[in-house]
């Protein structure tokens, strides 16, 4: 699950999907940050923060960068280094998937797309005349987008790229896969 940090969202994530892995939003945890440094400072704190995200494919790696980034704020901007420090789990969750899905999961930005897309839709028609008529609109668009997710050449996640995330199934070594 990919949110912002709001606690009672967090708290139905944890009843709702148990078990499930949740990742904090890396677009909004920087719009939090941004606003603990002053104005000046922002553009080169945010692209020092960015440095954590440039895809590695090697979870040490990333843990390694985060850390570096941590020390290097912890000088000139505390504040924004102990809000990282304190956000690390959160948002280095994405990590322990298979590298091929990070830069899917580490944000909410297709989810927000796909948000957009549904009231968009949805004010075209204005008034439902009833809850049904909403929920078949909307399933549609969900449809829509399922499908164009799975159909496009840029597949949201492939089959072979899922089947990294429990290598039991079907019999898939991970190391079959990497080599491949």
């Amino acid at each position: 699950m990919i949110s912002d940090a709001h606690a009672g969202l967090i708290r139905a994530i944890e009843v709702s999907f148990q078990g499930a892995a949740w990742q904090r939003c890396r677009v909004h945890f920087m719009r939090n940050v941004l606003a603990r440094v002053p104005k000046v400072a922002s553009q080169m704190v945010a692209a020092i923060i960015r440095t954590i995200f440039v895809p590695r494919g090697k979870r040490e790696l990333v843990h390694a960068q985060f850390d570096e980034v941590v020390s290097m704020l912890t000088r000139s901007h505390p504040a924004a280094a102990e809000l990282l420090e304190g956000a690390k789990d959160d948002l280095l969750a994405f990590t322990e998937f298979p590298s091929a899905h990070w830069q899917q999961i580490w944000s909410t930005n297709p989810l927000e797309r796909l948000n957009k897309e549904i009231k968009r839709r949805t004010n075209v028609v204005g008034t439902f005349p009833n809850s049904e008529a909403l929920l078949r609109l909307t399933g549609h668009v969900l449809i829509e987008q399922h499908d164009e997710w799975d159909a496009s050449a840029r597949r949201y996640f492939s089959e072979n790229s899922m089947k990294l995330i429990n290598p039991g199934v079907e019999g898939v070594v991970l190391a079959g896969l990497e080599a491949a």
